[in-house]
């Protein structure tokens, strides 16, 4: 590939390329829950806002990852967006291997039995619409059906491969 001196290090579109660009993005932490045998959740931070009427939201999720075959089959997941007050539960439910609702995880049963997170800055139960392949991800758009935007609290960022805060 040919580059000119405007694009400075320009470099062939790669996975580590994909990674190093978005590490530069700032996210909000979201964690997603669903129910099956037992409870599910990892931490996200492609939560997406997709349309205001009807109101959907997406989110992708690796069809390796371990929570994949419980959101396969979920007709509802759980959405809830961490404060700043929450690295210890996003570092948790990104752990691989983790006990995420154990003892150290304040949760309980919510509406269509999703498992719902304390102490978040804000909630929503969502009814699966779809799950689109995308690569070695799904994209799952979700319709929220219920939910609690007035929790306490600052929202979490994920920036450069840390946990951060919005700062004044």
């Amino acid at each position: 590939m040919t580059v000119s001196p405007e694009l400075g290090t320009a470099r062939t579109a790669s996975p580590e390329l994909l990674r190093s660009v978005f590490r530069r993005h700032a996210a909000g932490v979201a964690v997603i829950t669903a129910a099956g045998p037992g409870p599910v959740g990892f931490t996200a931070t492609s939560l997406t806002s997709v349309a205001a009427e009807p109101p959907l939201l997406s989110f992708g999720i690796g069809t390796g990852a371990s929570s994949w075959p419980v959101v396969s089959e979920a007709a509802h997941i759980g959405v809830h967006l961490l404060g700043e007050h929450q690295e210890e539960l996003a570092a948790t439910f990104a752990r691989s291997g983790a006990d995420r609702f154990g003892p150290a995880t304040s949760w309980r049963t919510g509406p269509e039995g999703v498992p719902l997170l304390d102490g978040v800055v804000a909630w929503l139960v969502c009814r699966v619409v779809a799950r689109i392949p995308a690569g070695d991800h799904r994209i799952v758009l979700a319709e929220p059906v219920v939910g609690d935007p007035a929790g306490p609290g600052r929202p979490l960022l994920y920036h450069q491969g840390a946990f951060n805060a919005l700062r004044d």
